[in-house]
């Protein structure tokens, strides 16, 4: 008798495990699919009817390739360029302003961490325009930056710090920051520092520790930060065109610029779907330098003390 109930209640604890195995299983499929199928409707779709659009006249009624030919000229490739260089020094910037700063926050501020890391994405929970007319009062003739300035006496006179690059790099730094710094956040956050500290002691150097130790680690995360702010500051449209004074043209305005007027919608899309293929070419091209660098960095430092 006893033996029976033993035997039932194995039974009964396999049954219950492979029914949550498979209930997690399936659980974890039935996401995926949604997501899936979100991002087919809304991102493949578009793009694939972006694309069809951008050889279509305006009535619809023929295909065209007039469009690009206007396109592929030197204007519109300079634009590109502007937006390229904009992105790159962007993600740059903000990983290198990022990797020092999570540093210091997951090593030396122990159970500060997280309230440092919550007032880092606090702005977000604001409207964006609201951050960039909050800049302007910084920035501006007469703003907090030239009269600290002033009161320190660096400057005799205020600077006009709006409407340029500066002004512009300076906003899309800050909006895109915490896009960098939460991947490496959560990078260093499983890193152990005791393996730093046994690797220095062992008689490792400083380089070789960084080489062997800590960018293996970091590696996928300075690479993923890196594209989360590169593509979509490639593309951005508020932060130039308020901070910077239509005196530069990116990718973004040009295109809401043509897609606003009805005439000029077709060249728009061209330019758009242009872009789009400008922009994965260079990513492509980022990418695999990204990897070449810690390859050689990696390979580089390991015969220095």
């Amino acid at each position: 008798m006893l033996t029976l109930l033993l035997e039932k209640t194995r039974v009964k604890s396999l049954f219950k495990s492979l029914s949550l195995s498979f209930i997690k299983k399936e659980g974890i499929k039935t996401l995926c699919s949604s997501a899936i199928i979100w991002q087919i409707l809304f991102f493949y779709f578009p793009l694939l009817f972006l694309f069809l659009r951008s050889f279509s006249s305006l009535d619809g009624e023929s295909l065209t390739l007039s469009y690009f030919k206007e396109i592929l000229t030197a204007p519109y490739f300079k634009v590109l360029f502007n937006s390229l260089g904009l992105a790159f020094i962007t993600a740059v910037a903000s990983l290198s302003i990022a990797i020092p700063l999570m540093v210091f926050i997951v090593f030396k501020t122990n159970k500060w961490k997280y309230p440092l890391l919550f007032l880092l994405i606090i702005p977000f929970w604001t409207n964006f325009i609201l951050n960039i007319y909050a800049w302007f009062f910084i920035l501006e003739k007469n703003g907090l930056l030239n009269q600290f300035l002033l009161y320190l006496g660096i400057i005799d006179r205020p600077i006009h710090f709006l409407y340029n690059p500066f002004s512009t790099l300076i906003l899309m730094v800050y909006y895109y920051l915490p896009f960098v710094a939460l991947p490496l956040f959560s990078a260093l956050e499983r890193f152990d520092l005791t393996l730093y500290e046994v690797s220095l002691t062992l008689g490792a150097g400083k380089y070789k520790t960084l080489s062997r130790i800590v960018f293996p680690m970091i590696e996928k995360a300075i690479i993923v930060g890196f594209f989360l702010v590169f593509v979509p500051a490639f593309g951005e449209f508020l932060v130039p065109e308020f901070m910077g004074g239509d005196k530069i043209y990116y990718v973004g305005n040009v295109i809401s610029l043509y897609l606003l007027g009805g005439a000029t919608a077709g060249v728009g899309i061209a330019f758009a779907t242009f872009s789009i293929a400008f922009l994965l070419i260079a990513s492509s091209c980022i990418f695999l330098i990204f990897r070449l660098l810690f390859q050689m960095l990696q390979g580089g430092i390991n015969d220095q003390p």
